[in-house]
């Protein structure tokens, strides 16, 4: 399912954020590169405003900003890796190196609920997380988190 939700176009194994506020925008800047169709302005608030509720920084070194935006139809994801890391006000006040964000259109739900179900599973994993976060390419990133969640079924 993850296979269909990214593209290797929205990866960057080498995002120059230092922050939440530029990670942001620098992600939603690669959705629009990607070919994505939505509203910029629109996502960054929507971003912004449910990062405000409670930090999506939760799995140690991940972050998975998530939103809702009218713009979007049906959902997509992008994929960010901090070599150096963000500051991002996590759970465990460390710095994050793995970033996915996930928009989803108003009838998203469902969609929304399956990618996060997803995420959670392969995150469990701790090893996972290094094993995305040292891939050079996106091509090769793409392909092993298709491999991870494969190893799921």
């Amino acid at each position: 399912m993850l296979e269909t939700f990214f593209k290797p176009a929205l990866i960057n194994v080498d995002l120059e954020s230092s922050d939440k506020d530029e990670l942001f925008e620098e992600m939603v800047e690669l959705f629009a590169r990607g070919g994505c169709e939505l509203d910029r302005a629109e996502a960054l608030d929507a971003l912004i405003a449910r990062e405000e509720k409670m930090t999506t920084g939760i799995v140690p070194s991940v972050a998975i900003p998530h939103a809702s935006c009218p713009s979007v139809k049906n959902g997509f994801g992008a994929i960010g890796i901090s070599r150096k890391g963000i500051e991002y006000g996590s759970l465990d006040g460390k710095p994050v190196h793995v970033v996915f964000m996930l928009l989803f259109g108003s009838d998203g739900t469902a969609l929304h609920l399956k990618v996060m179900q997803q995420l959670a599973l392969i995150l469990k994993n701790p090893e996972a997380v290094s094993r995305l976060a040292e891939k050079k390419t996106a091509q090769d990133l793409y392909e092993e988190l298709c491999a991870l969640e494969e190893a799921l079924a």
